[in-house]
């Protein structure tokens, strides 16, 4: 399987494959008896319709009754934007995480689990065709790196999935979003957030006091006073702090945290990229840290 990825085109054959475990769990023409199976492709073409503001998919039939599985498959198979594509997948599998999981939909065994299969075989299959996406805690994720990827971002991804770093998660997936939408400077926000989201849950948990409104310097300051990090790493690496504070920080207040001046700027794609791989290995180091305290 590759490790480089392309990000402009979903291959016909990979969209067939999608179509398959769709018809495998959303449900089939064959299970079209089931209201819920219906109910779940009327939800999904409604909402597109709605987000793109049309009344019905490309392709519709435009007499007698609505067959709601065959205009959204249709749709998906013949749609050139690959942006449109990827929202048609990503809605598609919510529905699939979200409604699946339920006995009642299809009544089946192990529908659950069923439904993480056909999660586990999308990503499998984007991996497949070298396509550089992945369906991750109910968000579609660009991937630039498998090594990173499976190293850095899902590690973080698992640590955040927990109550106390909701504010934390929720953050990190809205930067990815921002990423792979291309607004730049909204993901560099986010990462800041984040990072800074997951310093307050750590001192909330361990109940030591920051001042209101506190910075990411400040933060970084109140765990290193509490020993999140032992004395004599800190003394061992005396560039820890620096590189803390000039990572996330730095990277957001220049790129994309104030305003412009007179003269508009982009932030390179790459530059976001390397962004959402540090806050995500500050967050992997700070909520281990935390883990291993006694």
């Amino acid at each position: 399987m590759p490790d480089v990825y392309q990000y402009s085109d979903i291959p016909h054959a990979l969209r067939v494959q999608i179509v398959h475990i769709w018809m495998d769990t959303l449900g089939n023409a064959e299970n079209y008896w089931n209201g819920k199976v219906n109910e779940a492709y009327k939800f999904i073409v409604d909402t597109l319709c709605r987000e793109y503001g049309i009344f019905r998919l490309a392709g519709a039939k435009n007499y007698g009754n609505r067959e709601y599985l065959e205009e959204f498959v249709n749709a998906f198979l013949n749609e050139r934007d690959t942006e449109k594509c990827l929202d048609f997948i990503e809605l598609a599998f919510k529905v699939i995480d979200l409604f699946t999981r339920d006995y009642e939909y299809l009544r089946r065994s192990r529908a659950s689990q069923k439904a993480d299969e056909s999660i586990d075989e999308l990503n499998s299959r984007f991996k497949e065709h070298g396509v550089g996406y992945q369906f991750t805690d109910g968000e579609m994720i660009r991937v630039d790196s498998e090594l990173i990827h499976s190293e850095v971002i899902k590690p973080a991804l698992r640590l955040l999935n927990q109550k106390h770093y909701a504010g934390a998660h929720e953050e990190f997936l809205k930067a990815h979003e921002h990423y792979r939408h291309e607004r730049h400077k909204e993901s560099l926000n986010e990462c800041l957030k984040s990072f800074e989201s997951v310093m307050k849950a750590i001192c909330d948990k361990r109940s030591w006091a920051y001042p209101s409104g506190a910075t990411a310097k400040a933060l970084i300051q109140v765990c290193l006073d509490n020993n999140l990090i032992p004395s004599f790493w800190q003394q061992s690496f005396g560039s820890l702090r620096s590189l803390l504070e000039s990572s996330v920080p730095t990277g957001r207040n220049k790129l994309g945290g104030h305003g412009q001046g007179s003269e508009s700027f982009s932030v390179p794609s790459h530059l976001v990229a390397y962004m959402l791989h540090m806050t995500a290995a500050s967050i992997v180091f700070l909520a281990e840290a935390e883990a291993s305290m006694p």
